[in-house]
């Protein structure tokens, strides 16, 4: 049996590399991918504190988080292509407006 240390090290790990990603790219593809990848580490540590208290509720609770991240990408992806429809770039730095 792994011990639950190497999950959560592994856990943090993950969340360090989508901290990262959404601090230092300005694609937006690459920030959604590390706040999902932030999301996917976070649910790794509740699943392995929920084994270790031997209760199914955490994993239900990443199961709704899981549900919530899945339209979170729909509404961020069709977003994006709106936005490269009216403006022509999906450059973070120069979308620093909400103005049409």
């Amino acid at each position: 049996m792994v011990p639950v240390e190497y999950y959560i090290i592994l856990s943090a790990i993950l969340f360090s590399i989508g901290v990262a990603g959404v601090v230092f790219r300005r694609n937006p593809l690459v920030i959604f991918m590390s706040i999902e990848l932030m999301l996917n580490a976070a649910n790794l540590a509740i699943v392995a504190f929920s084994s270790v208290l031997n209760s199914f509720s955490g994993q239900i609770f990443v199961f709704f988080v899981i549900a919530v991240a899945a339209a979170e990408v729909a509404v961020g992806l069709a977003l994006i292509v709106e936005i490269f429809k009216t403006k022509h770039t999906i450059d973070v730095d120069q979308l620093n407006s909400m103005k049409g």
